[in-house]
Formats: C-alpha cells, structure tokens, sequence
C-alpha cells in the first residue's frame, strides 16, 4: 500500500446523536465558538436546491479533475456519511454529475462536498441532496487516479480527518473535530439561545446598543462622551 494510491478504513466516526444536535444549529454560532479560526473557504457554496448538511466525513484526496477515487467512496459509503472530496480546488473538469449524485442518493449517503467543480448544475440545483462545491463546468472528469480515502486532507486550512463532523448551511461550511463536538455544541448551543433572547429583545424596541460606547471608549476614540 502506497501513499497516494491507497483505500483505509475510518477508525472512528461521530455519531448520530452528534450530527442530530449539531443539525439544529447554525453553523455561523458553531463558527463563533471555535474562535472564528476554522473554515473551508467562502468558494464552497451550496449547490442544491436548500437545506443544510451535517454527517461524519468521508475523505477523499483526489487529483485535480479526476474522480476515480470518488466512485470508490461512493461504493464504501455508509448511510448519513459526507463524502468530502479536496481535488485541489481546482475548476477545469468536473468531479461528479447527476449521476453520480443518484448513485450517493441510493446508499444513503447525506451530503458531499467538492473541493473543486460539478457539472450537470441544473439537475443538482433542482434537489435536495445536499451539495457543496467551489464551481461549475461541463467539461467531465478522468478516472486514472492516483487518490485516497480515509486519510486527512485539508480545504483551505481547515483540516478534516475521517469521521469529523461536516456541518454546512447557506453561510458556508465547517468541520468540528471528532474528540471536540462535545465541549463546542455546548458552547455553540449557548451561543444560539443569547441569539434568540437578542433578536427577541430587537424585535421588542428593548435592543441595548450601550456597550458600543463602552467598547469605543476602552478603545480610546474620541468624540465619545
């Protein structure tokens, strides 16, 4: 078995409890409660119909507009997996099409993400399926490989290992590691509730803007009295 050519096992994945908890809530509140540090690009956009996305990664690494290790996730894939796929970002030939997208469909599978193009966009954008991806393009993809599945990749910084959570909405993507879903959702679902009490507040006339005084005069700006 050769690095760059290779089919692992995931060890571990979140469970569905996990995906369930996380599914209720945005994912820019998750954001917020990873510090703002972790994201997959503002280029990966949703690509279906609407609808979020949340379910355990399966990775796959493969070069620029080829998708033969794609169709292989696709056969390993279990139900609720996300297929996340790092062909380099790259927009010149698409990674998967309608067809494609029907074959993930049949096995259950619960989202995917491409780094990189897909083709057949109207059909996908008339679905609910959620699909992820950074372009468009007829041209269609190659099947020589190399590629693997199962080992970390990385889609503009934010590392994704297999069995992390993938979470996605219309604000973008993120990925919450494996042994940290615990302490974020936590953080995440306090973050969502002092929303909901804010836009409660918003919508009452009783919004306070006071610390926006108190921040600029910490700050030393003048003009503040």
């Amino acid at each position: 078995m050769s690095a760059g050519f290779r089919v692992l096992p995931r060890k571990r994945k979140v469970g569905e409890d996990v995906v369930a908890g996380f599914a209720r809530l945005p994912v820019a509140n998750v954001s917020d409660s990873m510090s703002r540090l972790t994201a997959a690009g503002a280029r990966l956009r949703p690509m279906h119909q609407g609808g979020g996305l949340a379910g355990p990664a399966l990775t796959v690494k493969a070069p620029p507009g080829d998708n033969l290790m794609v169709h292989k996730a696709i056969a390993l894939a279990e139900p609720g997996d996300i297929i996340v796929v790092d062909a380099g970002g790259d927009l010149t030939n698409a990674i998967i099409g309608e067809m494609m997208l029907m074959q993930m469909a049949k096995r259950g599978v619960a989202g995917v993400v491409i780094n990189g193009a897909i083709r057949d966009a109207g059909h996908i954008r008339g679905q609910e399926l959620p699909v992820f991806a950074a372009g468009v393009t007829h041209r269609g993809p190659y099947k020589n490989g190399p590629g693997e599945i199962n080992v970390p990749i990385a889609i503009d910084g934010m590392v994704i290992e297999p069995g992390d959570l993938i979470i996605g909405d219309d604000d973008g993507l993120l990925c919450v590691p494996f042994d940290q879903t615990g302490a974020v959702f936590k953080a995440a679902t306090a973050k969502f509730e002092a929303e909901q009490k804010q836009i409660a507040n918003i919508e009452a006339g009783a919004h306070d803007a006071s610390w926006v005084d108190r921040q600029l005069r910490e700050l030393k700006c003048e003009g503040i009295d």
